[in-house]
């Protein structure tokens, strides 16, 4: 953990615990993110699964879960179905991702009679931060949303907007991403981009500033918006990234992580509780982030 990366976690804090509750918890980097979580003050858990098999996970790894409830469940299904309980009785404020399949917790989740499903969208946001350059950046929608439409992008950007504000932005700047800064009606994503503009100014998508079309460089850098000649508010200075569908997403967001020293976490937003779900190749300080920053809803 570089000095830098504490420093933020520090302040994303939260003035109580939380508690989590983890699905299938045989997950060993999930353990360890959370032993590490729980002993920085950010949340304890509840753990889902097999109960022998926890332990043994645990003690093979050198995992302090001593201070941890266990809850025996059977099977897979079954510790989903009890992760997802907990939560919709109140004794859970965040639910986890341990070892299974994202399918089978998003199941549990929406599900109808049992299920912790909200009433708008569920969304996937990313928060990148890089300790070098010192910012973060929301990434939206990079692992569920496919291909979202005009009325899909507005719920995308009101999840994000919600997710940034509660971690200190107060009005997040928003660019929904294309390949190019100007209108083309080839081109379905710059026309998505300037209705999504003039929905924000007339109020429609508030408590944030959305500029577009964007490209990526623009967004990001006030360098490559003074070469290009655009003085736009959001230009160079961006704190959410829109984009058009989940391929553009997807490899941006595994490239800023391959390549450079962007630190990533993710939050599903929508349901009734933040869900934590990374990739199982996803290290313990990638699952810590994101559990810091459900913590923070």
């Amino acid at each position: 953990m570089t000095p830098e990366f504490e420093s933020l976690l520090n302040t994303m804090r939260p003035s109580q615990m939380r508690t989590v509750a983890l699905a299938s918890a045989i997950d060993a980097a999930a353990l360890q993110s959370l032993s590490t979580a729980y002993s920085l003050g950010f949340a304890r858990a509840i753990l889902c699964g097999d109960e022998t098999e926890i332990k043994s996970v645990a003690q093979k790894n050198n995992i302090d879960i001593s201070a941890f409830e266990i809850v025996h469940c059977a099977d897979e299904l079954s510790a989903a179905q009890m992760a997802v309980s907990l939560v919709r009785d109140g004794r859970a404020n965040i639910l986890m991702k341990g070892l299974i399949h994202t399918a089978d917790i998003l199941r549990a989740v929406l599900n109808r009679e049992s299920g912790i499903r909200g009433d708008g969208i569920l969304s996937h946001v990313s928060v990148l931060y890089s300790p070098s350059r010192n910012r973060r950046l929301f990434l939206t929608d990079c692992a569920m949303v496919m291909y979202p439409d005009l009325p899909t992008k507005v719920n995308l950007i009101k999840n994000a907007v919600s997710f940034a504000r509660s971690m200190g932005y107060e009005m997040p700047l928003v660019a929904p991403l294309c390949a190019v800064e100007t209108l083309n009606p080839a081109m379905q994503a710059t026309v998505d981009a300037v209705a999504l503009h003039e929905m924000n100014l007339r109020g429609e998508i508030s408590d944030c500033v959305v500029s577009g079309p964007m490209a990526f460089d623009v967004a990001v850098s006030t360098a490559a918006a003074a070469a290009k000649g655009i003085t736009d508010l959001v230009a160079g200075n961006a704190n959410i990234l829109l984009f058009d569908n989940i391929e553009a997403g997807n490899n941006t967001l595994k490239s800023m992580v391959q390549f450079s020293d962007w630190i990533f976490g993710g939050v599903i937003l929508g349901a009734r509780a933040p869900i934590v779900i990374n990739s199982r190749s996803d290290s313990a300080q990638s699952k810590l982030f994101s559990i810091a920053c459900a913590c923070t809803m």
